[in-house]
């Protein structure tokens, strides 16, 4: 009898192994797929999309969150990645907002997926214009939420907008459930000016709102981690690339730089 019971054990170990593989597999082949545009491709190498998602935890039947998607970076490999057996709820802008801005973004957006039906048919619209407008799912609905390099766009809103959009995500998750955070991140030695003028943010803080909110700090990455990069450069993170605001100004400065110090950091709702 215990021999039988050994023996089950093993196999659904192997079981669990091959699951793990597969996904490993699945996320590999997504991130390596044409649907991804060659200039969002030329970046992984300062993003690192397998192995920020990887240690995330992200499995190919979670429903998964993406906030403030932009330009669609990541949901061109979430998208595909969870369209079999998940879900990913793009929590976009409002195309009814009262921001022009806005509504071009989420227009932008929208044509993106439309374009590729065969692998953006299944993505799931949300709203998320904070502070007002949180309506992308119900609570205790999603297995992950995740969202890169935005919690700066955020902060001007105050300590209590940020608290209560961070308390939202907490109630949007089941138990269990993953809050993945990549985001530019500012010298704790580095005063943290309230308009987030830089586009940086103390890693501390991003903590504190999380644990406030009731989430626990799983575990923290240097996956993102630039140690060239000081925070300190004219108009802030945006003159490092990408963007290099700052045109042929120290152009080869900043591009030997590379692109910004970044927190990664992996939450969890008990």
């Amino acid at each position: 009898m215990k021999q039988f019971v050994l023996a089950i054990a093993i196999a659904a170990s192997v079981s669990g192994i091959t699951q793990v593989a597969m996904a490993d597999d699945a996320l590999k082949a997504v991130i390596a797929g044409a649907q991804r545009s060659p200039a969002n491709v030329m970046r992984d190498g300062a993003r690192h999309p397998y192995e920020t998602l990887s240690f995330f935890g992200i499995q190919p039947g979670m429903t998964v969150v993406e906030l403030s998607p932009g330009g669609g970076w990541y949901t061109e490999i979430l998208a595909p990645y969870l369209r079999k057996d998940g879900k990913l709820i793009a929590a976009a802008n409002d195309p009814a907002s009262g921001s022009d801005y806005a509504r071009k973004n989420i227009a932008r957006f929208k044509q993106k997926l439309d374009a590729n039906p065969a692998v953006y048919d299944k993505v799931v619209l949300g709203i998320f214009e904070p502070p007002v407008k949180l309506d992308y799912a119900a609570k205790n609905s999603v297995d992950m939420v995740l969202t890169f390099r935005n919690i700066h766009n955020w902060v001007a809103d105050g300590d209590a907008s940020m608290q209560a959009l961070f308390q939202h995500v907490y109630e949007t998750l089941k138990p269990g459930g993953i809050f993945g955070i990549v985001e530019h991140r500012l010298p704790a030695a580095k005063p943290q000016d309230a308009e987030t003028s830089t586009g940086y943010v103390h890693e501390a803080y991003v903590i504190k709102l999380a644990e406030r909110a009731g989430f626990k700090l799983a575990a923290r990455s240097e996956i993102n981690a630039n140690p060239n990069d000081n925070a300190d450069h004219e108009n802030g993170v945006w003159a490092l690339p990408p963007v290099l605001i700052n045109k042929d100004k120290d152009k080869a400065r900043y591009q030997a730089i590379g692109e910004s110090d970044r927190m990664t950091l992996q939450f969890v709702k008990p």
